[in-house]
């Protein structure tokens, strides 16, 4: 994935455009290509919904999950925008208490870390924001990217939820789907 990729959906009959900062690879009819940190208030007028599916893995762009999330919010700021972000599930917690997070746990694959601590980051900014219509989505901790879509799936909180097997993974399709 583009690591300055943003869609943007307008819920009005599933109508979506995609902001991408290059070539338009994606499934968007309407496409436009500009940096995410060019976008403006203006830019997301008209819009029921953002999708903030930004990415980045390396260590010198991981920092900017927060950068381009703050970016977002500033620009949204005082709207009716629903600000929807694609999270990870290394933020979501493994204890009633909320005191223990899956990234902090010893499986935690140590490769994901860098990645979980800069979303949890973000994440932990964004809860101090009362100025932006905002719903942070976390992901299954296995999200598995060929899997088919199954229409089954746990909707749940902020705590690591797992399915009867004690899984917990999701397909990019049912991640992706409406409902």
């Amino acid at each position: 994935m583009n690591s300055d990729r943003k869609i943007c959906i307008q819920f009005h009959a599933f109508d979506f455009t995609a902001f991408v900062r290059g070539e338009n690879k994606s499934a968007a009819a309407k496409c436009v290509v500009k940096n995410l940190f060019d976008l403006t208030t203006q830019d997301l007028e008209g819009f029921d919904a953002v999708v903030d599916a930004f990415g980045a893995w390396t260590a010198d762009t991981i920092p900017q999950h927060s950068a381009s999330l703050e970016h977002l919010c500033d620009i949204l700021s005082g709207t009716k925008v629903r600000l929807l972000i694609v999270g990870g599930a290394g933020s979501l917690y493994v204890n009633p208490e909320h005191t223990v997070q899956l990234m902090d746990t010893p499986d935690f694959p140590e490769m994901y870390k860098p990645l979980a601590s800069s979303q949890g980051k973000s994440l932990s900014e964004l809860r101090k924001r009362n100025d932006v219509n905002w719903t942070y989505i976390s992901p299954a901790a296995d999200f598995q990217a060929e899997a088919e879509r199954t229409g089954k799936y746990i909707l749940a909180g902020e705590e690591l939820t797992l399915n009867k097997k004690g899984e917990s993974v999701i397909s990019y399709a049912d991640y992706a789907s409406p409902w």
